[in-house]
């Protein structure tokens, strides 16, 4: 049997959960597809900012930065649980960049945003009686402060895939689109499960959000020809013990001119990153290698007092970046803005090229509209008015954690806020009528529990250990190697209970 949909995507990163969300609100049917987890490669090994990209002025990407920005005030109401607000400080060091030149900057970033402001301005303060500057070398004196906002960003692309589920959309994972068919009243795929049961759907119009893979999508199941060149770039991140204990992240500027950021993260550890290096390999599998790591080392010893070595890591990851453009020039410098191309040569195709994580409800918006013709019964743009992704019904995020505690006093502070963080206005869901941790099921390690299990089983897609562990959460870095083993099993013989977290 044939599933009919108005709408196939396939891909489940960030832009991929982004376009099948707005397109479901707009009132069509959807199905995406995804051969893993959501989000198990680029969107979950970012640098965990939602930013305007300060660093890209300095290419003179205004509109890319002010598109960002705008976005970043719009993500930051529709999901204010996954993603808080963060100030960053920058040392200054004259000789890689003159202080006129980084308040100018800092200027133009404050009002790019046409006027949607909501986060306090930057400023320039003194090291030597501001807080973040204890941990810094003593020959730092002066810095700027500005602001953008964290998010997590495995979760963003999973709360975009509920949404688009709660609106009616049919999302499949670890299901791989292993062939497709164009003909004029749209495409047929045939889609392959894990365990190798094959389906077939029609579409009237396919996206290609593949990322990494979109030209070979194009090449080896669309068939489909194109003049479009990939560049892939692998980031590179270290997670460290913790380096300082305040709540500001730092942005360290490089000699070679690039720039690395020092972000508290997950309470006791600093995460370190972004190295930019041209990628020629499988990008299922990136990793970090011994320059890298040393690369970022260095880059965090140039401005702390407490030096690190490749050996205080505790964890690392990459990720490849799909950009759009040729491997001419620096990585650093090539532009995050994406490319939509739509093929109408038959049924419609939109191929997704590059992007980034701040402006992908954009991008999804973008895409939807150039293919507004195709669905003339849809409706309009949407997602910029106010409509929170699942838990984000709240602002008042830390008022929320509250009453989470006073209505749930047997729950251990540190658990309540990583729960509302996490989950928000949904951790009610998964603590259903429980009275004390012994009424949450079984405790795996760190503050993990199987009610929490089970809800990610049934309702987010989970199936996996690294999916809870590494995406879902970051309780991997807590995790001991037996405690892993057990989860394991556990996910092998749990049977998903959706029902019941409805």
């Amino acid at each position: 049997m044939t599933e009919q949909f108005d709408l196939l995507v396939i891909g489940g990163g960030v832009n991929g959960a982004a376009i099948a969300r707005d397109a479901a609100g707009r009132g069509l049917s959807v199905c995406l597809c995804e051969r893993d987890d959501l989000a198990a490669h680029t969107s979950s090994a970012s640098t965990k900012l939602i930013h305007g990209g300060l660093r890209y002025l300095e290419q003179y990407e205004f509109a890319l930065v002010g598109k960002a920005l705008v976005e970043r005030e719009v993500l930051l109401h529709t999901a204010p649980h996954i993603i808080s607000p963060l100030r960053f400080v920058l040392p200054h060091q004259s000789h890689l960049r003159p202080a006129w030149l980084i308040r100018l900057g800092l200027f133009l970033y404050d009002n790019l945003d046409r006027g949607r402001r909501t986060l306090p301005g930057s400023r320039r303060v003194s090291l030597k009686h501001h807080e973040a500057g204890p941990p810094l070398r003593n020959e730092f004196h002066t810095g700027f402060v500005y602001s953008d906002a964290f998010v997590q960003d495995a979760r963003l692309v999973v709360l975009n895939a509920m949404d688009a589920m709660e609106r009616g959309a049919t999302i499949f994972t670890r299901t791989r689109c292993v062939s497709t068919s164009r003909d004029a009243d749209g495409w047929t795929a045939q889609l392959q499960t894990a365990h190798g049961e094959v389906s077939t759907v029609r579409a009237k119009a396919l996206v290609n959000a593949t990322g990494p893979w979109v030209v070979q999508f194009l090449d080896q199941v669309a068939k489909i020809g194109h003049d479009h060149a990939l560049r892939l770039v692998k980031g590179s991140h270290i997670v460290v013990p913790r380096l300082f204990d305040h709540h500001h992240a730092y942005i360290f500027q490089q000699p070679d001119h690039r720039i690395v950021f020092a972000i508290p993260y997950e309470r006791d550890f600093t995460l370190i990153g972004t190295t930019d290096v041209d990628y020629h390999d499988d990008p299922s599998a990136p990793h970090i290698n011994i320059e890298e790591t040393n690369y970022l080392c260095e880059a965090a010893n140039r401005y702390f007092k407490r030096s690190i070595a490749p050996n205080d890591v505790v964890w690392s990851y990459s990720g490849v970046r799909p950009l759009v453009g040729d491997e001419s020039g620096n990585a650093s410098e090539v532009t995050r803005d994406y490319l939509l191309e739509l093929d109408e040569q038959g049924a419609p195709l939109l191929n997704v090229f590059g992007g980034k994580m701040t402006t992908s409800r954009r991008l999804a918006e973008d895409a939807m509209d150039r293919l507004a013709p195709v669905f003339p019964h849809a409706s309009g743009a949407w997602t910029s008015k106010g409509h929170p992704l699942p838990g984000g019904e709240r602002q008042d995020i830390d008022i929320l954690q509250r009453e989470l505690q006073s209505s749930h006093p047997w729950l251990p502070e540190q658990l309540a806020w990583r729960l509302v963080h996490s989950y928000g206005s949904r951790t009610t869901r998964i603590l259903g009528q429980a009275h004390s941790l012994q009424d949450l099921g079984e405790h795996f390690g760190a503050d993990l529990y199987q009610a929490e299990v089970d809800y990610l089983r049934a309702m987010e897609w989970a199936v996996e250990a690294t999916d809870v562990l590494w995406r879902r959460s970051k309780l991997g870095l807590r995790f001991s190697a037996e405690q892993v083993a057990r989860l394991t099993a556990y996910l092998a013989d749990a049977p998903a209970r959706r029902a019941s977290f409805s």
